[in-house]
């Protein structure tokens, strides 16, 4: 969807903001641009609707070399949010929202009904707050508005210029949730400028990892955090990158340990003979059709005479698969739990304990590292490796 051919933006002065600069956003993609102030970061994404021009070099939109496109007529094809967001102070919310449309020529009917399907989309409800003005809104309800006006032209290229920058570090972890909702849903193909790695690993497909006006590195995020193509990314990133990483690897089946099952109305003499003779002190309590329950200890159980039902605990530690390593991380320690149990919806499908999960970043880490796949990835194959 964009690409950039050799491009490079020098300055009268002799300053080279961004040096011969080639690189491909496929369709639906979101790229995250990061690096410290002054790298190139923006400059790269607003050459892409020609706010900036290039020096040398060509890019292309969708096929088309943007040098043959009219600046204006480009820059109403492209959404565009930045961390000011921009509102227009004398107009409503809803007014706001459809400005595009209505520079497009849509009727105002029309524009004005797209502007609500957005608004309702990024979470705020068109009838509460379309006639609201930019000042009674809060920072957070204002940048969403700024992505509404960004989408209500149905754009097929979004460019972010640190959109989440301006507000509270609170609003900004639930700001990053919503947006990636909505990016699940609409699939635009996004240029996402920021200078937070944490952010750019959160929200980036791939993240291109910039130094003084080129890119250092151009990969997904586990490859950015688990092999660094260079000293400067390794640096950039961070010497906890691999605490960084347990946010872009995913929970898989492999990863899951079974302990002993045990259903609600067994006899607690069945319960603790079945944990006995596996050599466990606890058992996770599943009902009739294997659904997660609880767990119950077999201490527990000893001298009583009824079902697992009367003293089943309730399972507080669990996530689904597919979370992230850090979510499973997060729920031990929330709940001081010595392992955490995965569902598909309500099915059991095992158990992850720390030294499970520290093996699965290991996998995760060495599989990019050799091109392989994660499951055919064993602790035995990284140590020998080793």
């Amino acid at each position: 969807m964009i690409r950039f051919e050799n491009v490079t933006k020098r300055y009268p002065d002799g300053t080279t903001a961004v040096d011969d600069l080639s690189f491909e956003v496929a369709e639906g993609e979101l790229v995250t641009l990061v690096g410290p102030s002054g790298c190139g970061k923006t400059t790269t994404m607003k050459m892409v609707n020609r706010l900036i021009e290039p020096t040398s070099g060509r890019i292309l939109v969708d096929g088309e070399d943007i040098a043959s496109i009219d600046p204006v007529k480009l820059r109403r094809r492209i959404g565009y949010v930045i961390q000011q967001v921009g509102l227009f102070p004398h107009k409503s919310v809803l007014e706001n929202t459809a400005t595009v449309p209505a520079l497009l020529g849509w009727k105002r009917g029309k524009a004005r009904e797209r502007a609500a399907e957005l608004l309702d989309l990024v979470g705020l409800d068109p009838s509460v707050y379309g006639d609201r003005y930019p000042d009674q809104l809060s920072g957070g309800q204002r940048q969403r508005v700024g992505v509404a006006r960004a989408l209500a032209a149905d754009p097929p290229v979004l460019l972010m210029d640190e959109p989440f920058g301006a507000v509270d570090p609170v609003v900004r972890e639930r700001l990053q949730s919503e947006f990636l909702k909505l990016q699940a849903t609409v699939r635009k193909t996004v240029l996402f400028v920021t200078h937070d790695i944490e952010e750019a690993v959160r929200l980036g497909d791939r993240i291109a990892v910039y130094g003084e006006g080129r890119i250092e590195q151009y990969d997904t995020p586990a490859t950015v955090l688990g092999a660094p193509a260079t000293p400067y990314v390794a640096d950039f990133v961070g010497a906890d990158r691999g605490l960084k990483r347990l946010s872009v690897t995913e929970i898989q089946p492999a990863d899951l340990e079974q302990p002993p099952t045990v259903r609600l109305d067994d006899p607690v003499e069945t319960a603790a003979a079945r944990m006995r003779k596996e050599g466990s002190r606890w058992a996770v309590v599943l009902d009739g059709d294997g659904s997660l329950h609880g767990w119950i200890t077999v201490e527990s159980l000893l001298g009583k005479g009824s079902t697992v039902r009367d003293h089943a605990r309730r399972m507080e530690a669990w996530v689904p698969i597919g979370a992230t390593l850090k979510q499973a991380f997060s729920a031990m320690l929330q709940y001081d739990a010595g392992w955490i149990a995965v569902v598909d919806g309500d099915h059991f499908l095992g158990v992850l304990t720390p030294a499970r999960l520290h093996e699965a970043l290991r996998r995760s880490i060495d599989a990019d590292a050799h091109g392989a796949d994660r499951a055919d990835v064993t602790i035995e194959s990284i140590e020998r490796a080793g």
